[in-house]
């Protein structure tokens, strides 16, 4: 059975294995340390104690932002991303956030596929914003309402 728990210090190994065979260029262990020990939203997906998936969430201002989610490839098209996804938006209704926001590789149509099913709505892009093999590439924001009264817009403090 795998269940969605949070995220602790002695996961970070766990995390890191995911992480470096799923990203070309993937975060430090101390990233994730660091997004632990400030109080982020940070939730694993385990099965029999190991780790299988994970993502981030940091809210401030209202406004969420998912940071990071990534699958075991071996554990990918179960529906597993779209469990952490449905947990983190969970988790921003209930710390109060009016949205969320986040990025994705405008090469990762697999994910963007899964926001846009989510409820996500594209509002704007990044230049250069990701690091890759051949320089840099774009991002497309996204955002997904959690309060009727807030409208789609990029985040607050961050240019397009």
């Amino acid at each position: 059975m795998i269940v969605i728990r949070p995220m602790q210090q002695d996961d970070v190994d766990g995390v890191m294995e995911i992480e470096n065979v799923v990203c070309e260029f993937p975060w430090t262990a101390s990233i994730f340390s660091d997004c632990i020990k400030v109080g982020y939203g940070c939730w694993v997906l385990s099965e029999n104690n190991q780790v299988v998936g994970y993502g981030l969430l940091s809210i401030s201002d209202g406004e969420g932002h998912i940071l990071n989610l990534c699958i075991k490839p071996s554990h990918q098209r179960l529906g597993l991303g779209r469990r952490m996804m449905e947990h983190l938006i969970k988790q921003g209704k209930f710390l109060g956030a009016d949205s969320i926001f986040l990025e994705v590789r405008v090469s990762n149509q697999g994910a963007f596929d899964l926001y846009r099913k989510l409820g996500f709505v594209h509002v704007g892009e990044r230049k250069d914003y990701y690091p890759a093999k051949d320089g840099r590439e774009d991002a497309l924001v996204l955002s997904l309402v959690l309060n009727e009264k807030h409208e789609n817009k990029m985040p607050s403090g961050l240019d397009s």
